[in-house]
């Protein structure tokens, strides 16, 4: 029987990150996935696979629908082939997978493929294809799973009509009339991507907003502008059937005056968050406990109640983000090593990858409402920025938080171009407990899309922006 230092139970970015770190620390590492590939969920179903689509229809849309005022003439017909879209998307995949498993080698991980489940708090059985069992003993083990998509009990998600964001990655034809069911993260953007191919795409959302987690100013400025390329919304509306047929879909629903609306298509995104995945770990031979929503109860070292046995990423509370499970990975590895590390989730950034981006960090207003803090706000839209009007990317807002009484920024929320990656630099700002005058007194170099950042600071300071 082989032993390991630590063994890790899933290969997403929580779990690969995490056996990395543990090996760099000197131990002796393995991993788990019950699939062929490595990445989990985000580098085969989720996050790299979207984002491949979403540059590959950026792209498009930019074709026929801006490159005329940017003085570029195309003669004949553009189409889309959404088989070499889909294509590309699998290369992309493909190769980010074989990137992880050079790591892997790299870092001499030993790599298991099957079911991993608990023999007991210190063994694992691993389950391959063929339905050999081969048991190794582990002194740590991390549960890193990850989640699947949830759905609503009376949905029957068939994978032809009725979908998940698994099988709209790798749809055969455009839709005619995609109707998505959750106006979150996953939904808006496969809602983006297929509408920008010419479907119909009506985003059905039970809350009063769009990306109800995130800032109500995000969510109104997101809304606005995707409904100007084409995208239908219908807030506050609580679904309660959905019925497929071999070519259509039907789903039927409450306004929010209580009364029944139909809509019709013939494709319907089921897009209504996530659920923890423990299925077949059997928990229960190790004694983990799991709380009443299915995850798996942890303390602030990230460790259950067996004291040998980790979990981390969206197996437990907290976000759902690969960038999460990846800081909890390096936490987890550097606690068993017996340093002391740490993870502000306050500072934990989030993204909206559709065009334009959104993303946040921080409180949001009705957060410190709640909470009885005084704040100031600065904001400066991104029309006033002369890198936004060169590139035609002038919708959106940078938007500060900032203590009334210290400056110190308790929040960044922004929507507009590039503000994936603008992002980080509030993350630092904060990290560093920054203030709102502290950004404003910082270069920023022109004309570059972060000089929002500066301009919103300077507008949270004294209210001073320069170009507004």
């Amino acid at each position: 029987m082989s032993s390991f230092d630590v063994a890790i139970i899933g290969s997403g970015p929580g779990g690969y990150v995490a056996a990395i770190r543990c090996a760099q620390l000197g131990m002796k590492t393995a991993i788990i996935e019950k699939y062929d590939t490595l990445g989990g969920t985000c580098l085969n179903v989720g996050c790299i696979p979207s984002k491949a689509l979403l540059d590959s229809t950026h792209h498009y849309h930019d074709a026929i629908a801006h490159f005329e005022e940017h003085g570029i003439e195309i003669s004949g017909d553009i189409k889309a082939n959404l088989k070499k879209m889909i294509d590309r998307k699998q290369q992309v995949v493909d190769q980010n997978t074989a990137g992880i498993k050079f790591l892997m080698d790299k870092n001499k991980i030993e790599v298991f493929h099957g079911i991993g489940s608990f023999k007991d708090a210190t063994h694992v059985n691993i389950t391959a294809s063929d339905g050999t069992i081969q048991t190794i003993e582990a002194k740590n083990t991390i549960i890193a799973t990850g989640s699947k998509p949830s759905s609503l009990p009376f949905i029957k998600i068939d994978k032809k009509r009725v979908i998940t964001s698994t099988e709209a990655l790798r749809l055969t034809e455009i839709p005619k009339h995609l109707v998505v069911i959750g106006g979150g993260v996953i939904g808006l953007e496969l809602g983006q991507v297929y509408r920008r191919l010419g479907a119909e795409v009506s985003v059905i959302e039970y809350m009063d907003r769009i990306i109800p987690t995130m800032d109500r100013s995000l969510a109104k400025e997101l809304q606005k502008v995707l409904k100007k390329q084409g995208i239908k919304f219908y807030t506050s509306h609580k679904v309660n059937g959905v019925t497929a047929s071999a070519n259509d879909v039907t789903i039927t629903a409450d306004n929010k005056k209580g009364e029944p609306v139909e809509f019709k298509g013939d494709y319907c995104l089921v897009s209504v968050g996530r659920r923890p995945y423990t299925d077949g770990l059997a928990l229960d031979k190790a004694g983990v406990n799991v709380n009443e929503r299915g995850q798996v109860e942890v303390n602030e070292h990230l460790q259950t109640n067996v004291s040998n046995i980790y979990a981390i990423g969206d197996v437990i509370k907290g976000a759902m983000l690969a960038h999460k499970a990846e800081e909890e990975g390096v936490f987890v590895a550097e606690t068993i090593a017996g340093q002391k590390p740490h993870i502000n989730y306050n500072l934990i950034p989030g993204v909206v990858y559709t065009w334009p981006e959104v993303a946040a960090v921080g409180k949001t207003e009705d957060e410190l409402k709640e909470a009885g803090i005084e704040y100031k706000t600065g904001q400066f839209p991104m029309r006033a920025l002369g890198r936004s009007r060169a590139s035609g990317d002038i919708d959106g807002f940078v938007k500060i938080l900032a203590d009334a009484k210290t400056d110190e920024v308790l929040g960044v929320h922004m929507c507009g171009a590039r503000v994936a990656d603008l992002i980080a630099e509030a993350v630092v700002a904060m990290e560093f407990r920054a203030s709102a005058e502290d950004i404003s007194r910082m270069s920023h170099a022109h004309p570059t899309y972060a000089e929002a950042v500066k301009e919103a600071a300077l507008a949270a300071t004294d209210n001073r922006p320069l170009h507004s």
